[in-house]
Parts: structure tokens; C-alpha cells; sequence
């Protein structure tokens, strides 16, 4: 098995604001791997520098499996594969680097935030009283919720939350470190896809 790096669209712009997306990530994947080796993750800050990133690292790091996860940013058209999605929308137009596989590019379809109202049980443990769960999507696969209508969703549930206040990006970074990533899986086919390209190239621990 080789290394495996991730690099992560979002987080702000200095190392240390994108700390906390690293840490949550890195929980997550804890989990999603048990007793698997860890991937290395990356906190990149903007779409274009996580692509800038991973683009630079597929020369310094040849020897690794470098990742990019990025917001889908809108719907995903059925068939069209992670670097077809990209190169077409018009604010990306990103061409596949030489040598790079589709395993190599994943989504957040829409957005990070998709994941975490896939699991309404780790929010409500998060925010506390005054959290409204029912003010969450009730489609049941969050992949076809848009970016804005999971923004506001998360607003009008933690509206009244007396403990975390209202959402925030921040909140965001804890949050993806405290889904149940089995309830991630199940609400998104590209999750399930991520997780299981990180199962298939790490290392099993020891028995």
C-alpha cells in the first residue's frame, strides 16, 4: 500500500484557521478506516488552491495517492464522472492532470454541509436546546439538496440553539469530525464512493 494525502477544499486562508478542518476530517476518516492506516490530510483554503495543491503534489509526492475533495458546488448530471463535472462547469474548467486517475478526485455533493445533516443525531448533540431538527431536508438522499437550500436549512435549525448559537463554517469544521459515517454513506453514493477508494488503499493495521 502506498501513502495516502488528501487535500481538502476550504478552511481559510492560513495554516492555522485551516487546523480545525484538518482535525475534523481526520476524526472522520478515524472512523470511516477503524484500524486501517490514516491518509494524510491537507486543508487547502479555496477551490482553486486545493487544485493548485493537489496538482503540485502529484510531482512532489510521486510516490503517493494524492486525493482531491472539493464541493460538487451543483448537481452532479447522472453519468458524468467526478473530472467530467469539473472540467464542464463553467466557473472550474479544470483539465485532468497527465497519469490521473478517477479515483483520484472526489465530491462533496453539494457541499461539506450535505454530509452533515445526513446525520441529524450528531447535530442535535452538537447545538443542544433550542436545536430545530425538523427544520432540516427530509430527502433522504442530501446529493439532491442545493448548496443555498442546506445553508438555510442549517440557519432556521440552529436559529434558536442556546448552547452553540447559529451555524457557522467553523461549526462546519467540528461537525465533520462528529457524523456517523455510515449515515454519511448511506444518504450519498459519492461519500460512499470516497470512503470506500480510502478503505481499498490503506494498510490494515495489526491483528
Amino acid at each position: 500500500m502506498v501513502a495516502v494525502r488528501v487535500y481538502v477544499e476550504g478552511g481559510g486562508a492560513s495554516r492555522r484557521a485551516q487546523e480545525p478542518l484538518r482535525e475534523g476530517f481526520s476524526k472522520l476518516f478515524d472512523k470511516v478506516l477503524g484500524g486501517r492506516a490514516r491518509p494524510k490530510v491537507i486543508a487547502c483554503g479555496s477551490r482553486k488552491e486545493a487544485f493548485d495543491d493537489f496538482k503540485r503534489a502529484l510531482k512532489s509526492h510521486p510516490d503517493a495517492l494524492c486525493i482531491l475533495l472539493v464541493d460538487s458546488e451543483e448537481p452532479v448530471k447522472s453519468g458524468a464522472s467526478t473530472w467530467d463535472h469539473v472540467s464542464r462547469r463553467e466557473r472550474d474548467q479544470w483539465t485532468r492532470p497527465d497519469g490521473v486517475r478517477d479515483e483520484q478526485l472526489h465530491l462533496m455533493v453539494q457541499a461539506m454541509e450535505a454530509w452533515l445533516v445526513a446525520d441529524a443525531e450528531a447535530l442535535a448533540a452538537y447545538y443542544k436546546q433550542g436545536f430545530r431538527k425538523d427544520a432540516l431536508p427530509r430527502q433522504q438522499n442530501v446529493e439532491l439538496v442545493a448548496k443555498k437550500d442546506l445553508y438555510e436549512a442549517l440557519a432556521r435549525a440552529t436559529r434558536d440553539a442556546k448552547t452553540k448559537g447559529k451555524y457557522a463554517k467553523s461549526h462546519g469544521f467540528e461537525l465533520i469530525g462528529l457524523v456517523d459515517p455510515s449515515k454519511v454513506r448511506a444518504a450519498s453514493a459519492h461519500a460512499a464512493r470516497f470512503f470506500d477508494t480510502l478503505v481499498d488503499h490503506t494498510a490494515a493495521g495489526p491483528p
